[in-house]
């Protein structure tokens, strides 16, 4: 009996500390738009795994999502990777697509093209 009452304890300790440990772990791929991407947001950014999105078929190689147009046209194969989005896209349209059209146009879009993943507002946008 007391054997039993051990073994309890052991699993139940374990499985407070698998609590407190697991959503630290978890959050380790989690990516998150920069906060100041955007002056006064209506929304809360956006979070997505970027490990996740790299498994999928449809994202063959990194300049599918960090493009790179040269005079108006999509080099293929070339990557932007390490370049902030907001180096090439502004809060305007002055010279190109303005930054929320980037963002939603790549993200949502792929995800209505693909038919798979979040494409409300609030699915992405997830208030704390």
């Amino acid at each position: 009996m007391e054997e039993m009452k051990a073994w309890l304890m052991m699993a139940a300790i374990l499985g407070i500390l698998s609590m407190s440990v697991l959503p630290a772990v978890s959050q380790d791929g989690l990516s998150v738009f920069p906060q100041d991407a955007f002056p006064d947001p209506q929304r809360p950014v956006s979070r997505f795994t970027h490990d996740d999105h790299m498994a999928f078929d449809a994202i063959e190689d990194c300049y599918v999502c960090h493009h790179v147009f040269e005079n108006g046209k999509l080099a293929e194969g070339e990557s932007s990777d390490g370049t902030p989005c907001g180096d090439c896209h502004g809060l305007k349209a002055d010279d190109g697509v303005d930054r929320l059209r980037a963002y939603h146009g790549r993200c949502k879009g792929c995800h209505e093209d693909q038919k798979v993943g979040p494409i409300a507002c609030g699915e992405c946008h997830v208030r704390d």
